[in-house]
């Protein structure tokens, strides 16, 4: 799913396992950068529910097998 510039969707989070994970997470688009947002249900001293929030960079898996044999230069041959 791809966010309108200054947009983004969170959902419920129906996978969390325990209280450091986030209850509610997705993504936005903040002047055209692509961000995650997780959010936390939280209660204050008054009593007062309120979201605390985290922004970051998606999380974008590499392909490790991909950089583990790869040469850059030929003057990195042993040989």
């Amino acid at each position: 799913m791809e966010n309108k510039n200054n947009s983004g969707a969170i959902f419920k989070n129906s996978k969390k396992t325990n209280e450091k994970q986030p209850d509610y997470q997705g993504t936005v688009n903040v002047n055209g950068k692509e961000m995650q947002v997780s959010l936390w249900i939280k209660e204050a001293k008054n009593g007062n529910k309120y979201f605390s929030a985290s922004f970051q960079e998606p999380f974008k898996k590499t392909n490790q097998t991909d950089n583990k044999f790869r040469i850059d230069s030929k003057d990195d041959m042993p040989f």
